[in-house]
């Protein structure tokens, strides 16, 4: 996704210091491209579970792209396993 709605990176501005969380960065199009791919390949629902996921792993020290690049991974494999699955 290359485009989102600008509201939302001000929405961001707004929700993270109320959260107790000042000057924080938030990877708005990185997240909306895992949740878009997780929610497409694995369950709708499964979209926001995995970003917040996401925020307790950056939470205990790993990156917002290395989190993103092992949620991606994990969807790849299950991506793979169903196309080898028989009918």
């Amino acid at each position: 996704m290359t485009t989102y709605p600008p509201g939302l990176d001000r929405w961001a501005a707004e929700l993270a210091p109320a959260l107790g969380l000042a000057e924080t960065e938030v990877p708005t199009a990185l997240l909306l491209e895992v949740t878009r791919d997780v929610a497409h390949a694995v369950l709708r629902p499964a979209g926001p579970i995995t970003t917040y996921l996401i925020g307790l792993a950056v939470a205990n020290g790993m990156s917002a792209d290395d989190a993103a690049a092992k949620v991606r991974a994990l969807v790849e494999a299950k991506e793979q396993a169903r196309e080898e699955a028989p009918e």
